[in-house]
């Protein structure tokens, strides 16, 4: 764990930090800290530690330092991803995401870990988490709700996606509009008699950004008449 922080480190450069700076100059917690180090530097050098136990990556997510938190999800990841993963193993990453859910504090940090680690734990369990995450006031909660069912989606159930669509149709974030709307569209790639169905229910009550979203891959014709509301 110490080895993997140190390793981080190194691959510090001031021209990634001042992109890094810039990209995350509207961050929520203004608390966060930055080595600046690049997504795909982060990525690389996580592929190399996908056998640290749960016990160090709960230290690496509690680091001050968004590159080390960034880090410890990627892992989280690919250790989600192993086709060699136990149940155990499965519920224990998913346990560790959820216990430190204040330490995911970023859209990003989010994607790159809820749909492996948090749905593909729940796609053989009760999908109830992701209904109380939904209604969190916790921005970073919500959005895991939403983009934990993108593994569902791949496995051809959308049922959950349009459900916790339908409850957060009325967040005023800008950044869960673009998640619920992009996610509504995926869904609707598996089935868009549902996705039609959806929106003619709700469409009126969505916000532009989020309908937009939505429609993105309809005819010409539905999508223009959607977006006359």
């Amino acid at each position: 764990m110490t080895e993997f922080i140190a390793k981080l480190g190194s691959l510090k450069s001031k021209a990634d930090l001042e992109k890094v700076a810039r990209f995350y100059r509207d961050l929520d917690d203004k608390n966060n800290k930055f080595l600046g180090v690049a997504w795909g530097k982060i990525f690389k050098l996580a592929k190399e530690y996908t056998d640290l136990p749960v016990k160090e990556l709960e230290i690496l997510l509690k680091n001050e330092y968004y590159e080390v938190r960034m880090g410890a999800v990627s892992i989280m990841d690919f250790k989600a991803r192993n086709r060699k993963i136990t149940e155990g193993e499965k519920k224990a990453l998913y346990d560790l995401y959820i216990k430190n859910h204040n330490r995911v504090n970023n859209w990003d940090l989010v994607d790159r870990s809820a749909v492996w680690v948090v749905g593909g734990w729940l796609v053989n369990q009760s999908r109830k988490p992701l209904y109380t995450l939904a209604k969190s006031k916790n921005v970073w909660e919500r959005r895991t709700a939403i983009v934990a069912t993108h593994f569902f989606i791949k496995q051809g159930d959308i049922d959950d996606t349009f459900k916790i669509a339908a409850l957060l149709l009325s967040d005023e974030h800008d950044l869960m509009q673009k998640a619920v709307g992009s996610w509504v569209r995926e869904a609707g790639k598996r089935d868009e008699r549902k996705l039609i169905a959806f929106l003619n229910e709700h469409s009126q009550k969505m916000p532009g950004t989020m309908l937009r979203n939505a429609v993105e891959k309809l005819d010409k014709k539905r999508k223009e008449n959607y977006l006359k509301k």
